[in-house]
């Protein structure tokens, strides 16, 4: 549960970001599997964002914490595509 929370705690920043998204998709295309597909090519492009940039030393609390990179960013790929078909579907009940 711990590890949950410390998860949450990185993608907290991401938020407003994939809220952004969100309603790009919900313009442009709003199906839950281009949506799936647009926010898994994001997650690859944030996960090689912080590796190759200075962001990288961020990923050493999680990793002294025991959570690889590629699990923080599988966890949070996951919490957000949930996010993501819940708002798709709440967003397909109005328009």
């Amino acid at each position: 549960m711990q590890k949950l929370l410390t998860i949450l705690a990185f993608y907290k920043p991401f938020v407003i970001w994939s809220f952004l998204v969100n309603i790009a998709i919900t313009i442009v295309n709003p199906y839950i599997v281009p949506a799936i597909i647009t926010k898994l090519m994001l997650t690859i492009f944030v996960w090689y964002f912080v590796n190759e940039t200075n962001a990288k030393r961020k990923l050493i609390f999680y990793n002294n914490l025991g959570i690889s990179s590629i699990k923080l960013f599988s966890v949070m790929f996951f919490i957000d595509i949930f996010i993501t078909i819940g708002y798709l579907i709440l967003i397909k009940e109005y328009i």
